[in-house]
Parts: C-alpha cells; structure tokens; sequence
C-alpha cells in the first residue's frame, strides 16, 4: 500500500510507446505527442418506488439508485515527426483495404521516472488506425512537419 512518502509524481514527458508494427521486435517510432488516454464508465440511474411512505403520500418512497453501465474507450492520437518511413502510411492503407482484423495490434504506454525507470504502464488492446494526417506546410515555416495517426482501440487496462 503506497503511503504519502512513497508516492513519486510522475512527469508527462518522459513516456515511450510500445508500438510494434513490421515484426521486426522494434517499436516504430518516437513520439512527441500521445494524446486520448481515456476510458470512461457510464452511468444508469435506476428509479424504484418503495413500500415505505413518507409524509402524508399516499404511495411509496422513491429511490434513485446509481449502477456502472457501459465501458467507453477513446480513440488514440499519435504524433511524430515526420520522416521517410512508410510503417504508418502502410498500416492504415491494409486497414482501408478491408484487412483490418488482422492489423488489430497491442500496444503499451509506459511511463518513467527522472532516472528513466519504468514507473507506470497502461496497456491497449485490439488497436487500428482511423485517420492519418499529415501537418500543413509552408515554405516560411521552420517548424517540423509532423505526421499524425488516430488510432482506436477496444481494452485499456493499468499493468503497474
């Protein structure tokens, strides 16, 4: 059980994502961005009238009573910068081509500490590209082209 003097806060920054798509046992990329981490629980309120009156009511008490209903899981955003390589472009090509249950990967989000360990990992399941963007450029611009990837994603579960 953490206590209050054992609780490190972790920083944004410091993450890697596992994302392996060619086979070769190495993640694709370097991101600067990963964005739609979320996975909400719906809620279903319940109304029941009871046996029990109240004041002068002729008729029963009614209670409201709130239960978990649906999971929801976001979809993925994920920016790098841009480059020569094809892996993105390629994985979502096979999806658009109809062959999206097998590019159905896993991929993991792992967070580190200032000494660069492994602190917190958030997996994700049955992962598949959406949309593929790529910035806007301009001849003026000094910025970095960045290439853009949604990805949806059916589990999301905290591994540490």
């Amino acid at each position: 059980m953490a206590t209050l003097s054992n609780i490190e806060f972790l920083t944004a920054h410091n993450f890697y994502l596992e994302l392996i798509l060619d086979g070769s046992g190495q993640a694709d990329a370097v991101f600067l961005e990963c964005q739609g981490f979320q996975c909400t629980q719906d809620v279903i309120e319940v109304c029941e009238v009871t046996s029990n009156k109240w004041g002068q009511a002729q008729k029963g008490l009614p209670v409201r009573t709130k239960v978990p209903g649906n999971v929801k899981i976001g979809n993925l955003t994920l920016r790098r910068g841009a480059s020569n390589s094809l892996t993105f472009w390629n994985w979502f090509k096979a999806v658009q081509e109809g062959n999206w249950a097998n590019q159905r990967q896993d991929l993991a989000l792992n967070i580190l500490n200032k000494a660069t360990q492994r602190k917190a990992r958030y997996e994700l399941s049955g992962a598949w590209p959406t949309n593929y963007k790529i910035s806007d450029v301009n001849a003026r611009s000094n910025e970095l082209a960045l290439e853009e990837l949604e990805i949806a994603f059916e589990g999301f579960k905290r591994t540490m």
